[in-house]
């Protein structure tokens, strides 16, 4: 019952904290094309030859919507758009290795949607052969892609495995029919098995599977289920992702009503049905939402604290530099974020006119950085240590003030200069981290800007 009350308490807007500021509360004002360029500028200097850089590539297209999506799609079955589009991200990366002062160095490179497999391995190979083009391979480059379970071929996984792509990510959600048919994603098991076995016998080293609780008409048969089926094809890695029902955001959703979707307890005990079977089964609980077999290299970084988090969630591989490429696409200069615009046709014309296509962006002040530094640590490692140059920040001293409930409920343990979070506080991570988000306190909250942190 206590847990229950928690529960409740703490089922607010919250956001997921793949960065900070989130992205409602960048300062856009003072944000310029000219402050962005210098940020990449100054990063690219500073960490290229320490860390390598990451790259984002985002392919929109989908063949159908699925009407769960949050992401930024562009539904079509006409496959005439897929060799225009790659052109023009090449061309994107082209315009940034025109101001960098040496061949980037890549470490991480990761192509999401959309559907990536919805381009041809043809056009595929030619979009990764663009990208490389003078660049050079970190030692330790680890490239990776989301693939649809229901259109990946064993061309895509050659292709991709060719190129240098290690890792793949098959989206599932649920198995159970009733489920698929209402969020409109179809793909069987024997096609997520026949994709997976394929994939380790090309040589893949990592497969991760999406799955998603809460999502309309999901029970705890059907989830139960799922989950056997999935643990019977053992991944390496899982994302237990919360469905966020945002409708003003994404219409798609509106295809089936809030009537549909589990109540706050129903949602509370399809997580922790997941989560338990999950654990049962041998996977660690990786930060938040994740679950990985001792044996990826996700669980090795917890445990050796090096897990990191960005605009792609986490990793293993720390960069300070994360350029996002294509259309809605985020980057990252650790001081700066900027995100492209969001309209396939917008993003072409800017890029073929040989325009930075970004359209909105956030340059990080000082306490911007202190919260940052606060809340990746939190968010990877489950605790964080200040010193006395943090407390000469006003509202990072409120901040620590504003913990006493947390630690009263037993989600924290604080001391002198550091807090941890609980076993029982892990599944409140998001609301342990929005005590240190200033902008989120200090601005008007928009009505329904994130979802529930339940």
């Amino acid at each position: 019952m206590e847990n229950v009350n928690l529960i409740k308490k703490y089922a607010v807007a919250t956001p997921r904290y793949t960065s900070y500021p989130t992205v409602p509360y960048w300062d856009q004002e003072t944000f310029s094309k000219d402050k962005w360029i210098d940020s990449v500028k100054n990063s690219f200097n500073e960490s290229n030859w320490s860390s390598g850089i990451s790259l984002y590539i985002h392919l929109p297209y989908c063949e159908s919507l699925c009407t769960y999506c949050g992401c930024n799609t562009r539904i079509t079955i006409n496959h005439e758009v897929e060799k225009p589009y790659i052109k023009a991200v090449a061309k994107e990366w082209q315009l940034y290795k025109d101001f960098l002062v040496d061949k980037p160095i890549i470490k991480e490179l990761h192509l999401g949607g959309g559907t990536p497999t919805f381009f041809s391995p043809q056009h595929l190979k030619t979009l990764i052969g663009d990208i490389l083009t003078d660049c050079t391979l970190h030692p330790d480059a680890e490239f990776s892609f989301e693939a649809h379970p229901a259109n990946t071929t064993s061309q895509h996984l050659k292709v991709l495995y060719d190129l240098g792509f290690k890792r793949l990510s098959l989206g599932i959600q649920d198995f159970d029919e009733k489920v698929q048919k209402i969020i409109n994603r179809y793909q069987t098991i024997q096609q997520v098995k026949d994709v997976t076995d394929l994939a380790r016998e090309t040589g893949y080293k990592s497969i991760n599977y999406d799955l998603i609780y809460g999502l309309p008409l999901q029970t705890e048969t059907g989830l139960k289920a799922t989950i056997q089926q999935v643990i019977g094809l053992k991944p390496d890695r899982i994302a237990y992702y919360g469905y966020a029902h945002v409708p003003w955001v994404k219409p798609g959703q509106r295809m089936f009503t809030e009537d549909d979707l589990p109540n706050t307890q129903e949602r509370q005990m399809l997580y922790e049905l997941g989560r338990q079977m999950l654990i049962d089964a041998d996977y660690k609980e990786i930060g938040m939402d994740h679950f990985a077999l001792k044996s990826d290299s996700l669980y090795t970084a917890q445990e050796t604290g090096n897990l990191h988090r960005n605009f792609m969630g986490y990793t293993h591989q720390y960069t300070e530099l994360m350029i996002g490429l294509g259309v809605s696409s985020i980057s990252d200069t650790w001081n700066g974020f900027a995100q492209n615009v969001k309209k396939v046709e917008d993003y072409l014309r800017l890029v073929n006119s040989y325009e930075i296509p970004v359209f909105k962006g956030h340059i990080l002040n000082e306490e911007d950085l202190l919260m940052r530094k606060h809340i990746l640590n939190l968010m990877c490692k489950n605790e964080t240590h200040w010193d006395k140059q943090d407390l000469l920040n006003d509202n990072f001293k409120r901040s620590l003030n504003g913990l006493h409930d947390l630690e009263a409920e037993g989600l924290i343990k604080k001391d002198k200069n550091c807090i941890k979070v609980t076993k029982l506080g892990e599944r409140f991570l998001r609301n342990i981290c929005a005590v240190f988000d200033t902008r989120l306190h200090h601005k008007q909250i928009e009505e329904n800007v994130f979802s529930t942190a339940d």
